[in-house]
C-alpha cells in the first residue's frame, strides 16, 4: 500500500538582510512552505524573498500568523479575544497574500504559529475566530491544525479543507496534544526516532506518548522546523525516509 502526506516547514522567519536557517536549501525538500508574516517574525523584505523561492521550486505557499510578540518569537501565550484573534490573521494573511499575488502566484493555505497555535488546540472560540478569518479572505485556502484539535473542527465547520498536523520533533500528550516547550522532553533531537515516529503516524495513525502509551492522530501533513539546529539534515532524512516507506510527499492540496 503505498501512502501520502504532505512535508511542511516554517519559513521566513529572519529580518532583511539577516539570514537564519536553511530556508532555500531546505525548499528542495518540502512541499509546502509557512511563511511568517511580520507579527511573531520575519518583515517585508524576508516574506517577498521567501515566496519567490517557494514559487521557483513549486511549494505551496501558505501564511504563518503569530501573536505580535518579536521578543517572544510568538511563542509565549498573550491574552487576547476571539475579535482580536480574528482581526490579526486578517491582517497577516492579507499582507502575505498581497505578495504571493505580486509574483504570480496563489495562496494554499493557513497554518497559525507558536502560541497562537498552541491556544487554539482547546479554545473552540479562538478556533472559530481563525477558521472564519481564513473563510472570509479565500474559502478555498487549506486550514492547518494540530490532528483532532478544535482549529480543525471549526475549519470543517465553516466549509474549509483542513489538513491534520503531526509533528516530527515534537513529543506527544497522552490526550493527543504536544508536550509544552517548557518541558524538558518536549523536543526530539535524535533523528532516527524522529523519523520512525512518522512513519509510524503516516502509516498506523498512532503516535508513543510520553507516558509510553498510544495516541490516535491523523497525519495529512509533517511539521519540520526549519529553524532548528539540523532542520536541513533534518529535512532531508525524513524525506528520504518517507520515500523508501512507500510513502509519497504530495503538496496538500492536491488531496485534502
Amino acid at each position: 500500500m503505498t501512502y501520502k502526506v504532505d512535508l511542511n516547514c516554517d519559513m521566513g522567519e529572519s529580518f532583511g538582510a539577516y539570514k537564519m536557517g536553511n530556508d532555500e536549501e531546505i525548499l528542495d525538500y518540502v512541499t509546502s512552505a509557512n511563511i511568517a508574516c511580520g507579527f511573531h517574525a520575519g518583515d517585508p523584505t524576508t516574506m517577498r524573498k521567501t515566496v519567490k523561492l517557494a514559487l521557483e521550486k513549486n511549494v505551496g505557499i501558505g501564511a504563518h500568523p503569530g501573536l505580535q510578540d518579536l521578543v517572544g518569537f510568538g511563542r509565549r501565550n498573550l491574552a487576547l479575544s476571539p475579535q482580536e484573534a480574528y482581526d490579526l490573521v486578517v491582517y497577516q494573511i492579507g499582507a502575505l497574500s498581497g505578495f504571493v499575488k505580486a509574483e504570480g502566484g496563489q495562496l494554499q493555505h493557513v497554518k497559525a504559529h507558536g502560541a497562537l497555535y498552541n491556544m487554539a488546540v482547546k479554545d473552540a472560540a479562538l478556533s472559530q475566530a481563525i477558521a472564519e478569518a481564513v473563510y472570509k479572505i479565500d474559502p478555498e485556502l487549506v486550514l492547518f491544525g494540530l490532528s483532532g484539535s478544535e482549529i480543525v473542527k471549526a475549519g470543517k465547520n465553516i466549509g474549509l479543507r483542513t489538513a491534520n498536523e503531526v509533528f516530527s520533533d515534537r513529543t506527544y500528550q497522552q490526550d493527543g496534544s504536544l508536550t509544552p516547550r517548557t518541558q524538558s522532553n518536549a523536543l526530539i533531537t535524535d533523528s532516527k526516532l524522529a523519523i520512525d515516529q512518522v512513519v509510524r503516524m503516516v502509516k498506523e495513525n498512532k503516535v508513543t506518548t510520553v507516558d509510553q502509551t498510544d495516541a490516535s492522530l491523523q497525519a495529512d501533513t509533517i511539521c519540520i522546523h526549519g529553524d532548528g539546529i539540523h532542520a536541513l539534515d533534518f529535512a532531508v532524512q525524513i524525506s528520504k525516509s518517507l520515500q523508501e516507506s512507500n510513502i509519497n510527499i504530495v503538496k496538500v492540496s492536491e488531496f485534502v
